[in-house]
């Protein structure tokens, strides 16, 4: 992400480019430490909160589909700085609904999209693990006191509205997009 803010004093950023009611970027900051400590992973995340409309246009850019999504996490480029272990980026619109529409606050749903986000820069992919991703996000809530967690509402909801992982959009593209 190229995106102008000021780093906390950590080896990390969080980027609240929309606001969100009950977050701030020190308390998600914190979150991302948290989830990176249980989930294993290693190296600085960077989580940028942006409009729907950002979203839309990385997903077209990476993936190729032209509509937004709630969440893109983004592996370091091979060529990338030792101790980057990639991006995330979240919709604090889809997000906002989402919470609505499950009960809960909108900063929670931006801390399950989050940790959705970091599991993906720590190498798992629902979509081809047999639901190993799904076991160890359904547990990593439980332990982070989150609500239901991203892949088990989805599995809820048909197939034509669950939510897919970026994929290049052409052969020559380096970056893995999760």
């Amino acid at each position: 992400m190229n995106v102008n803010a000021n780093p906390l004093p950590s080896n990390r950023m969080v980027i609240l480019q929309k606001r969100v009611v009950g977050l701030t970027e020190a308390a998600l900051d914190r979150f991302v430490t948290r989830a990176k400590r249980i989930t294993g992973l290693h190296g600085s995340v960077t989580v940028l909160v942006t409009s729907s409309r950002e979203l839309r246009r990385l997903n077209q850019h990476f993936r190729g589909k032209d509509k937004p999504t709630d969440v893109l996490s983004f592996p370091p480029h091979p060529l990338a700085a030792r101790g980057f272990a990639g991006d995330v980026a979240i919709s604090a619109e889809i997000a906002a609904q989402n919470a609505r529409r499950l009960g809960h606050s909108p900063a929670q749903e931006i801390k399950i999209l989050t940790l959705h986000g970091v599991l993906h820069l720590s190498g798992y992919d629902h979509e081809t693990d047999a639901g190993t991703m799904a076991r160890k996000e359904g547990a990593l809530r439980k332990q982070l006191g989150l609500p239901m967690a991203l892949i088990e509402r989805n599995a809820e909801r048909p197939l034509s509205r669950r939510i897919l992982q970026p994929q290049p959009n052409s052969a020559s593209s380096r970056r893995r997009v999760r």
